[in-house]
């Protein structure tokens, strides 16, 4: 059994949390700020939490967010170097900590050198690294003039990937989360990822794909995984709108998923607005942080939603930056209500260590109605265990489950002879 089957992450936006300068790019030729630190010290709050897996964003040299990559083999000053990353991927090790790298692939920034040569020679060798336009003119990523798109079916661009993936990997880092791998032929991954893996059998590779036919994806392509936004959208939608009958469509959709892979699960990121602005009622916070941590998939916990942070994003220049925040040095004194999100996410934690089956368990409605989800949780393929009861309400009103179950794991109903009560806007994990 792989290593990944066991790992629940802490998803990081390293140069937002180490509070970098995101704007200008004049850090390109600065020493570098050994910033990497800052997250070391994070680690055994990492452990603290039950998770064992920390998934960087960007870290490699870039003018500015860390997804105009400028050189795939450089560690971004503003970060630090080779050594602090290194240091960083030890310290995780030591811990029991994996560690994955965002690798942007899809495009590259204006400083990246062959682009630099492609505009200074448009008939040279360079040129071959890039898409064109039909003028032309080198392609741009969605319309950003600053993103450059790569020609995947260019040899030269499959030997640098394979090149980059392998060399980070051979400094010890254990797996890639693929930026935009929806935008990049999956033909192109098929001949990389197989070259990657004869050097690092064991590492762990998923894709960023926002839609489409997921398991067709992984198919194609070899990746492990990809990022399962139907269900990070409908997980919220059903919360916020009260219909549970969403997230029972969807979860049709995500046990098919299954029986090809299991799916990278969140309920934030750095590209999306925060959980708790996501569901305005604070008392379904937590029924979202249930869903993440007791569904199958790989769950991914992004940092902050731990402590309930608030982070709308907008569609404007800077519009990530509130939730791509910067952290206090160190853990420290949490206030109340914090250390109550921190408290249920160790709670689920420990659920789903106890289970490990969940992570590619079916799940059932037992009762489906608006304000009111049943579900029931089995082991894949008739395994003994299980199974497990989760149950959420949204209603003004307490409702009674009246489900075979002897144990409250987590949550708050209470039995009453042979059922169990869940108070109004409740939730319980039950066995």
């Amino acid at each position: 059994m792989s290593w990944s089957e066991d790992c629940l992450w802490w998803h990081v936006y390293p140069l937002g949390f180490v509070g970098a300068d995101i704007r200008g790019g004049h850090h390109l030729t600065q020493p570098p700020q050994h910033r990497l630190t800052h997250l070391e010290r994070w680690l055994d709050h990492v452990v603290d939490l039950g998770l064992n897996g920390i998934a960087l964003g960007p870290v490699f040299a870039s003018t500015s967010h860390g997804y105009d990559t400028v050189d795939h083999l450089r560690i971004d000053p503003r970060l630090g170097d080779e050594d602090d990353l290194r240091h960083l991927v030890d310290a995780a090790h030591a811990r029991g900590v994996r560690v994955l790298l965002d690798g942007v692939f899809n495009h590259v920034g204006r400083d990246f050198p062959q682009v630099r040569d492609a505009l200074a020679d448009p008939t040279g060798p360079a040129a071959r690294w890039f898409r064109h336009d039909p003028d032309g003119r080198l392609a741009v990523f969605e319309g950003h003039d600053g993103l450059v798109l790569l020609d995947h079916d260019a040899p030269e661009v499959v030997d640098h990937v394979t090149r980059v993936m392998t060399h980070w990997l051979d400094l010890g880092a254990d797996g890639w989360r693929l930026d935009a791998a929806y935008a990049t032929p999956p033909q192109f991954w098929a001949q990389v990822l197989p070259r990657v893996r004869a050097a690092h059998p064991d590492a762990y590779i998923v894709g960023e794909v926002i839609h489409g036919d997921y398991a067709a994806v992984v198919q194609e392509s070899t990746m492990d995984s990809v990022t399962q936004y139907e269900l990070w959208k409908s997980i919220w939608s059903s919360l916020r709108e009260r219909n549970f009958y969403e997230l029972d469509w969807t979860l049709t959709r995500h046990d098919a998923l299954l029986d090809t892979f299991a799916p990278w699960t969140f309920v934030g990121n750095h590209d999306v607005t925060r959980i708790v602005d996501q569901i305005p009622d604070t008392r379904h916070h937590a029924h979202a942080h249930a869903l993440l941590l007791l569904l199958a998939g790989t769950p991914a916990v992004y940092y902050g939603d731990e402590i309930g942070l608030h982070g709308i994003k907008e569609e404007r220049l800077g519009g990530d930056d509130a939730v791509r925040p910067a952290y206090p040095d160190a853990p420290g004194t949490w206030t109340t209500e914090q250390q109550a999100t921190i408290d249920l996410h160790r709670r689920l934690v420990s659920v789903r260590r106890r289970h490990r089956w969940l992570r590619t368990a079916r799940s059932r409605s037992l009762v489906l109605q608006n304000e009111l989800l049943v579900l029931e949780l089995t082991a894949r393929d008739g395994q003994a265990q299980g199974p497990i009861v989760l149950a959420l309400s949204t209603a003004d009103a307490p409702a009674t489950i009246d489900a075979p179950c002897t144990e409250l794991l987590a949550g708050d109903a209470w039995r009453d002879g042979s059922t169990w009560q869940l108070p109004a806007h409740g939730w319980a994990v039950l066995r």
